[in-house]
């Protein structure tokens, strides 16, 4: 059974994306030197509309440490405070 989280208030759900773990010239990145990333899809929002400024699609930018992190169906998510977002990437 699969679930579904819907964010409460000014929250939104941001499915985090996958960091590549080849560089350009072909090194294998391993799990331990990488970095959290930073960027992730908007995957539902939050019912406070004067507070949140995106929708659900958009590939947004986050602070390195916010959120609080969510496993479900094999994907790792955040919720996070719609004031905490950065930048939305066109």
């Amino acid at each position: 059974m699969s679930e579904s989280v819907q964010p409460l208030g000014s929250r939104v759900l941001v499915e985090v994306s996958e960091e590549e773990s080849v560089t350009a010239s072909g090194l294998v990145i391993p799990d331990t030197a990488k970095s959290k990333q930073q960027r992730g899809v908007v995957i539902a929002v939050g019912d406070d509309e004067e507070m949140i400024k995106v929708k659900p699609g958009e590939v947004v930018l986050f602070p390195e440490y916010t959120g609080a992190e969510v496993h479900m169906n094999g994907h790792d998510y955040l919720v996070i405070d719609a004031t905490e977002l950065l930048a939305v990437i066109r």
